[in-house]
Order: C-alpha cells, then structure tokens, then sequence
C-alpha cells in the first residue's frame, strides 16, 4: 500500500477543491492506497501535513489551477505531479496511477483484494434511471431487467423510467442519500445534478435488456463519483450549469445526441400532425384557406401546422445541443433550429445547429475562466449569448443556404418519384426498421421518415411506420400457423408481442431475435421490406409518427386506410411464412 498525498486548490471555489479532493480520496481507495487530504480555498487550509508526512510520502499530487498559489517549499522533491483539476474529472484513476509511477509503486495494492470482495459481496441500495428516445419500450423494459437482476444478485433497487408521459417511480432524495450506487441505462441525456457525490455508472438500454446481472456488477467495479467543474459552479453559485461525470465514462457520442433531440422533438410532431389530420376531416383537404378562417378546422390546422410542426425543428435542435452542454446550450440550439426554418434548412438544418450550439457552448465552458463571483454569470449570459451568436451566424451566413438547398433537392426528389423508385426507397426503409429493432439503423430509418412529415412528405413515414409493426405481428403469427417451431414459452409470449405490433413497438420481437438472431432477423426483413415496399408502391401517407394501428380511426391520419392495413398483414404474412421456413422444429424432452 503506497502512502499518497493530494493538494487540492482550485480558484473556481470551495466546493470545486473539496469536490476534487473526494475524487482522488476515493479513487485511491479503489486502487487500495491510503491518501491523506489537503484542501486549500478561500475559506483556508483544511487537512495539515506534518512534515514527517511529507517526507515519507510515496507521491505528492498537487491538483490545482494555473495561477493557484501552492507553498511547493517542504514538497519532497522529485515525487511531486502537478495535474489540471479538469484532468482529475477526466480520470482520477489514471491520474493516481502516474503519480505511482513517479514513485516506482505498483499501481494497486494486493491486500486491497479482500476488503474490495468483501464490499461486491454485500447487498447494495442501488438507484437507477432509464430512458431511450421514444420513451416506450426499451426505457420499461430496461427497467424490468435491471429489477430482476438486482433481485437474482441480492440487491435492493430503485428504477425511475423517464418515458414518455414523463417520469414514473420518481427518486426521492431519501433514496439517493442511502443509495450505495447509481446505475443510468439511458439512450438520450439524463440529468445527473441530483447525484452529486455518488458513484455512478452509465450505459445504454441494450446493456441493461440484454445482461443486466452482468451491467451490475460491472457498475459495482467501474462507477466513479459524480461531479465536475460544471456541478461545482452550480452549487457555489446556485447556477444552472449541468455537470460532467467523473472518471471513466461511457462516452456519448453524435447518435445519443441525436437520439436526445428526437426524443423530445417527437411530442411535436405527433401533436402538429394529428390536429392537422383532424383539421382536415372537420373542413377537408383546403382547409387552411382564407375561406375557412374561423372555423374549427382552420383553427386546428393553425394550430398544428404554425404551432406543432413550427416547434418540431427548433426542440430537436435545443435539445441535441442539451445533451452535449447542459441546459446553457439548449437556447443557442432551439434559436439555431429556428434560423434553420427562415432559411428553409428544415430538419437537416436544425441537426446542423444543434451540434454547432452544442459544442460551442461546450468549448466555451472549458475555455472562460472567471473569478468566482463571477462564475455564475456564465450559464445565465455568457454561454446563452456567445453560444447563440456563434450558432446564428454559422447558420444565416455560412451554413444555411448550403443546406437549404440540400433540403429542397431532397424534398423534391421524393415528392416526384415514380412508382419504381418509390418501391425502393420503401424496401430500404422497410428493411432498416426490422434490422436491429430498435437500434441505431431502425432510429435512422425512423428519424429520416419523422422529419419528413413537416415537409410535406409522408409517405416514407407510412412505410417506416408499417414496417415496424410487422416484426412482431408476423412473429405472433408464425407461432400460431407454425407452433412447433416455438417454445411453449415463445407461443404464450406472442400474445403480448402481437399488442406491441400493433401498437408499433418493434421491440416486441426483441426476445425472439435474442435466441435465434440468424432466422429471425431475416425473416423480419423480409417481411417488413415488404410491408414497407407495398406502402410506398400505394402512395400512402401518414401524418402521424406513432400510434401503430390506433391512429387508423383518426379521419385522414391515414389516406388509404384499407390498403394500408393489408401491406401489414401481407407484410406479417411474409415474416409468418419465412420463420416457418427457416426455424427447425422444437425437440421436446422426453
């Protein structure tokens, strides 16, 4: 066991350099050393070094600010590492192991084993979250597993579901301040402000459906103390800023962005596009004409076309840049969004500012350093304005006009395609959404087709829509016309499947993937291809992005209702027919 000592001084404020002495006090432990704290700030020194310490200390981290005023005189000379604070955020394990490394100690000790055991065997209070983009499946039945996991390991859990009606199961306080751990299985941005202070580890739905047990007891090893430089302002300056993780964490990434903004950007879409429907029934196809003014339907139109659809842009946009800076980026990207539609850059425009507002925002929180007094003007001006004023430039005098133009072509192109081409952008469509049930291609398939409706093309959102129902309404079917192909288990679980398919949740055929992936996926693709082609060959057009077969009743949601209805059942059919060619029996014991 080596003997540590780590100087933390930090001009951003007390809580910053207490916080960043509990990141390498606790890394530390993990690693099995003893670490003895310094703590320099306005409010003094806390943590005396004698210099007996000083002198038979292993290593000495001083973890300060450039500038910071550190007494470096009775330092021993030669183990010092001087580290940025923001490197401690980043990876106080590494940080750690270096400074052993200075001093020729190995960089975990082995009687740490026994207490490190000792620790995993005993039951946890575990916290968690879980959320994926549309807020349906994945987020409900990533929580069901980890519940059943944690059950199995003997531990005790609590799981909030942050999905689409909002979050159910709510964390209280209480069980946060017991919580020994804090698990987020998220597929979008998850606000992590509350766990300041708590070991926390991070991953996607998937993770936590598919081992749970596993993603536990990988959480058990792996988490790291939440908090960051932007969680240190917030709480010295009662800010808004939005906090970084501390250590190692899953890194997010373009798509988790992307899947953040269309997660909230989808209660627009289906809201705008389900009143302009019923608008349409009440006062028929003109019914935005001066000649209906006053009326029910021209009010309803009003409404989800300068309201719903007005918003869906500059919310994806907010929200993509909300998951790369926090809540300071969501205003320069919501206002980006909003140049891309006076531009006429529509969807492609406002992904385009979103990450634009994002990462700008993001490298000027890195870079302005202020005094302390000051720090809290940043998440309430400084960023907001820079932020918006980089964005909104980029977008009026760089950017917009090329991808305007990007847009139009696109539009245009798929409002004058023939029956052929049409046919095959239906295949691909179709082909995508039965892929990886709900994965990054089905997203991409999906966002591509939800976008499209406020452009006035909606007929790849039919395709995209039937195609996803197919899997596991085909699969459902194939257990009944071919029930020796299945388990007993698997022909009383498509009962539930059918009622996902139909209510156009793709994930329904997940578990029937999970155990036999190299029959089931192609057989849903070719059924959904299917399904998809038909829609795009019968120009059918829908202006709602969910709902499945519950949105059929709503008058001119759909405008082939009937045609519709039979591409997913030929497109079923299709799936039924080929898992009934391509599994083998089911051998029962005798």
């Amino acid at each position: 066991m080596a003997s540590l000592i780590a100087i933390a001084a930090s001009q951003a404020g007390p809580a910053h350099s207490f916080m960043l002495g509990e990141v390498l006090a606790d890394a530390a432990r993990q690693l099995g050393h003893d670490l003895k704290l310094q703590v320099q700030s306005s409010l003094g020194t806390q943590g005396k070094l004698s210099p007996a310490e000083l002198a038979q200390a292993s290593a000495v981290i001083v973890a300060a600010d450039a500038g910071a005023a550190v007494d470096r005189s009775a330092l021993p000379a030669g183990r010092v590492l001087d580290v940025a604070p923001d490197a401690v955020f980043r990876d106080a394990g590494a940080v750690l192991r270096q400074a052993l490394a200075l001093a020729g100690a190995p960089a975990s000790a082995p009687v740490a084993a026994a207490p490190v055991a000792a620790a995993a065997a005993r039951p946890l209070k575990i916290v968690a979250i879980t959320s994926c983009p549309t807020g349906v499946a994945h987020t409900f039945m990533a929580a069901e597993a980890l519940e059943q996991g944690a059950k199995a390991l003997g531990h005790q859990i609590q799981v909030e579901t942050q999905g689409s009606v909002g979050a159910q199961n709510t964390l209280g306080a209480q069980a946060i301040d017991d919580a020994d751990l804090v698990l987020i299985a998220a597929d979008t941005q998850v606000d992590r402000s509350r766990f300041a202070g708590k070991r926390l580890h991070s991953s996607g739905t998937k993770a936590a459906i598919h081992d749970a047990q596993g993603l536990i007891a990988k959480a058990q090893a792996e988490a790291a103390v939440w908090g960051g430089e932007g969680a240190a302002a917030a709480a010295a300056a009662g800010s808004a800023v939005g906090a970084k993780p501390a250590g190692k964490v899953a890194a997010t990434g373009p798509y988790k962005h992307l899947m953040t903004g269309v997660s909230f950007m989808l209660p627009f879409v289906v809201a705008g596009g389900l009143l302009i429907a019923l608008a349409f029934a009440l006062g028929g196809i003109y019914v935005y004409d001066d000649a209906h003014k006053g009326t029910l339907g021209w009010t309803l139109f009003q409404i989800g076309a300068k309201g719903g659809f007005a918003l869906m842009v500059p919310a994806l946009a907010g929200y993509i840049a909300f998951s790369i800076a926090d809540r300071p980026g969501i205003a320069p990207g919501m206002i980006g969004g909003l140049l891309a539609g006076t531009v006429g850059a529509g969807f492609l425009g406002g992904i385009a500012a979103g990450f634009i507002a994002g990462y700008s925002v993001n490298a000027l929180n890195r870079w302005i350093r202020l005094p302390r007094g000051l720090e809290g003007l940043k998440p309430v001006l400084i960023l907001p304005l820079l932020g918006a004023a980089i964005t909104g430039v980029a977008m009026m005098l760089v950017i917009g006009q090329p991808v305007a133009a990007i847009m139009a072509a696109l539009t245009d192109w798929l409002k004058g395609m023939q029956t052929s081409s049409a046919v095959l952008l239906g295949i691909t469509l179709g082909a995508m959404m039965a892929a990886d049930m709900g994965g990054p291609i089905n997203k991409a398939a999906y966002v591509f087709s939800t976008t499209l409706i406020a452009s006035g093309v909606a007929t790849p959102m039919a395709a995209a829509m039937a195609a996803g129902m197919v899997p596991p309404l085909g699969i459902a079917l194939a257990c009944r016309l071919f029930a020796s192909r299945f388990t007993p288990d698997e022909r009383e679980a498509s009962k539930a499947a059918a009622v996902l398919g139909l209510a156009f949740i793709t994930e329904g055929a997940i578990p029937y993937v999970a155990r036999d992936p190299l029959r089931v996926i192609p057989a849903c693709v070719l059924g959904s291809a299917t399904a998809g082609a038909l829609s795009m060959m019968w120009g059918i057009a829908l202006q709602a992005p969910h709902g499945g077969v519950f949105v059929l009743a709503i008058p001119n949601a759909v405008n082939h209702v009937v045609l519709y209805a039979l591409a997913i059942l030929i497109g079923s059919v299709v799936t039924a027919l080929a898992l009934g060619a391509f599994k083998k029996k089911v051998v029962v014991a005798a």
